[in-house]
């Protein structure tokens, strides 16, 4: 997902996947790897990433289960940035989520809308805004549905979507029953914007994960030897083997405020109903014709090629994106889109489980990528870990897109096992070498990345009007995090001679 929304990234939780393969390095590529983890001394020319999170005013909490029994209380977390007073300063909106125990009892989690003061600080207008209590929420986008200058907040959620109406007054309204969304009742992940038909209306799609339902909840652990019920021997949560996976849907903007369901005769209803998580609009072919890319835990991706005229057609397979390069359908969790060679063309790069490694597929033109994951060197870094939000971001205003990712596994009873594997894990930047590789600075551009969270979406944008890019991470466990570059909240107040008092 993403959304575009004046040039913010916005970056939802993805999903999570359970035993997945991923092609062994060799010996020499696990030394090359550990050798680039020594490396601790600062990066020349490049800024540090610091916390300054609590000096921002933000003060929120995520909702979670200690013990993460059911696969639902383990996947939200998205976050997004909403210029939502269009004041031209980016304000930021956070997800929350229940507990299968919270929902059982009707009590809600809290999402929170915070403005931005244009001094470094921000502060909570949820209740004015009415944006509070969507729903069990996954993440969110933004888009102008309407056509009336103003960004609109569509919300995902474990039953369905919100759509929210910006009503240029500093609140929303909530329309999604009036526009034509409220028959979606399936758990969307994600979310995409996109006028995939050149009408000059925002069209939206929504991708679908498992059939989770309140009153047939799947049990912990299993009492015989399924797979999807064990990790290491431990009892975890089900799924999403296992599980019965929902369709997709692809709602078309009528112009009138009204969505209409043209997910069949468009091509993109996913009969097999495949674990979808993350979906994001692009040009990959660069005709002028918007694609569809959708993401699917453990099962192959879509590439749907539009034609611009409302049908679409899956190119997955022979595009070189629905699996790795030995053919192998991974966990495929959050998406990226970025030029990072600066060839005009979109590339991907998708997050995945602990037993494989982020996959980066360049794009080479009329609709065909190459899996360039362990050339680039993304595949030594990244493997082990649980990566969910990422994003290509140029923190050093260089022109080059290096790659960020945020990390944090899916089972809290990791922490009993006798292995390196933890629940709380580092985040993990990679810097742009302008020559198609990558090189993990992680360990030397600041501690603030290496403090271990569980970690679930990321947005990335120039949070203070100064050209420097900032990313905001939502956790799935307690306070999200605010990273600029090389700076402190405290002298942020020389930004703006124009300050905005609320």
């Amino acid at each position: 997902m993403l959304c575009a929304t004046f040039a913010l990234l916005c970056v939802h939780a993805a999903a999570l996947a359970q035993m997945g393969t991923a092609t062994p390095l060799s010996p020499a590529e696990q030394e090359k790897a550990e050798a680039e983890r020594a490396e601790t001394g600062p990066l020349p020319n490049y800024p540090k990433l610091v916390d300054i999170t609590a000096e921002t005013g933000i003060h929120f909490d995520h909702r979670s289960s200690p013990e993460a029994k059911f696969i639902a209380e383990s996947m939200s977390g998205g976050v997004t940035l909403i210029d939502y007073d269009g004041d031209g300063w980016p304000d930021i909106y956070f997800t929350n989520a229940q507990s299968v125990e919270m929902a059982l009892h009707r009590v809600r989690g809290r999402s929170a809308l915070y403005h931005n003061n244009h001094d470094g600080t921000f502060t909570d207008v949820t209740d004015k805004a009415g944006v509070g209590y969507p729903c069990w929420a996954m993440g969110a986008v933004v888009g102008d549905y309407n056509n009336d200058g103003r960004p609109d907040l569509l919300v995902t959620c474990l039953d369905g979507v919100v759509l929210y109406r910006n009503n240029g007054d500093g609140t929303f309204t909530d329309v999604t029953k009036a526009s034509g969304l409220g028959s979606d009742h399936g758990w969307a992940t994600g979310a995409a914007f996109g006028d995939y038909d050149n009408d000059g209306w925002a069209d939206l799609f929504v991708s679908h994960y498992v059939d989770f339902r309140l009153d047939n909840l799947p049990a912990f652990g299993s009492s015989d030897s399924s797979k999807s019920c064990k990790y290491l021997g431990l009892d975890v949560q089900c799924g999403p083997h296992g599980l019965k996976g929902a369709p997709d849907n692809l709602y078309h903007n009528n112009g009138d405020g009204i969505f209409t369901d043209v997910s069949k005769s468009a091509g993109v209803d996913d009969p097999e109903q495949r674990y979808g998580l993350t979906a994001i609009w692009s040009d990959f072919d660069n005709d002028g014709k918007l694609d569809l890319f959708v993401t699917n835990d453990g099962e192959a991706n879509y590439l749907y090629h539009g034609d611009g005229k409302g049908k679409f057609e899956d190119e997955g397979l022979i595009s070189g994106v629905a699996a790795n390069d030995d053919g192998v359908e991974q966990a495929n969790m959050g998406v990226a889109l970025g030029d990072y060679r600066h060839t005009g063309r979109m590339s991907l790069l998708i997050s995945h489980f602990d037993t494989e490694y982020a996959a980066l597929y360049e794009n080479e033109g009329d609709m065909s990528f190459n899996d360039v994951s362990i050339a680039s060197g993304i595949a030594r870094g990244t493997q082990g870990y649980v990566g969910w939000g990422n994003a290509f971001v140029d923190f050093s205003n260089d022109g080059w897109q290096d790659l960020f990712q945020v990390n944090g596994h899916v089972y809290p009873q990791v922490n009993s096992t006798h292995t390196s594997t933890r629940y709380l894990e580092p985040k993990l930047l990679f810097l742009n070498q302008r020559d198609g590789a990558f090189k993990n600075v992680s360990l030397r551009v600041g501690p603030a990345i290496q403090i271990p969270q569980v970690s679930r979406g990321v947005a990335v944008g120039d949070l203070f009007n100064d050209g420097k890019m900032e990313a905001v991470v939502e956790n799935l466990v307690g306070q999200p995090m605010i990273l600029p570059c090389g700076r402190s909240a405290k002298s942020l107040d020389q930004l703006s001679t124009g300050r905005r008092e609320m």
